[in-house]
């Protein structure tokens, strides 16, 4: 995290979270969603493509898309946030927290890098019943982007990593993360939604 975010986050201690506003699709892609598009409804997940224009805008930022990997993290009940300053942006996953891109291959090995730029030390490798790939890192949990896919699988047909199948709905709990924070906000009665907005972005 950057030490201007803590000192923000020092200096103003109370300032309300933000829901809905920032998703992370399947390829390691952030967008924005404002109040219009928040409106046609949720960010779309795997095996839910959601309304057209759900999804929002596409940040193409370079400089602020790094400030987000920077300050990327999960808070203790599994649901991956963007600390922007004092303000904690919840992010809706359209998959996983982290999304795998491999490099290399052969006797080499592949090198794992999240669509943070952070490289990662793969422990075990997932397929689930539609075919997608997972990586458990000691980084965190993440799907391997779909353009990676034949590298893995060469690592696999070699024996350098053996899949243990999986189902896709029980991921989530297994490896800790939660996909919508925001629709969990709507179904606890004991907090009020909160429609924040992003302040700085």
């Amino acid at each position: 995290m950057d030490d201007i975010v803590r000192q923000a986050i020092a200096k103003w201690p109370n300032v309300p979270d933000c829901h809905g506003w920032l998703g992370l699709d399947a390829r390691g892609n952030w967008f924005m969603r404002d109040d219009r598009v928040q409106a046609l409804g949720a960010f779309p997940a795997l095996d839910t493509p959601g309304q057209p224009g759900a999804r929002g805008a596409l940040l193409r930022h370079e400089k602020l898309i790094e400030f987000i990997h920077r300050n990327y993290a999960r808070d203790a009940a599994g649901q991956w946030f963007f600390q922007n300053g004092p303000q904690r942006v919840y992010v809706e996953l359209e998959a996983t927290p982290y999304i795998w891109r491999l490099h290399g291959g052969g006797r080499d090995g592949l090198t794992v890098t999240a669509h943070t730029g952070h490289t990662a030390l793969a422990r075990c490798c997932l397929l689930d019943e539609h075919g997608r790939v997972y990586l458990e890192t000691d980084l965190g949990f993440g799907l391997v982007h779909t353009q990676d896919v034949p590298l893995l699988a060469d690592a696999v047909e070699q024996g350098l990593w053996v899949p243990e199948t999986v189902n896709a709905d029980a991921l989530p709990a297994r490896f800790g993360y939660v996909r919508s924070p925001q629709a969990g906000l709507r179904a606890s009665p004991a907090q009020p939604q909160n429609q924040q907005q992003i302040n700085a972005i």
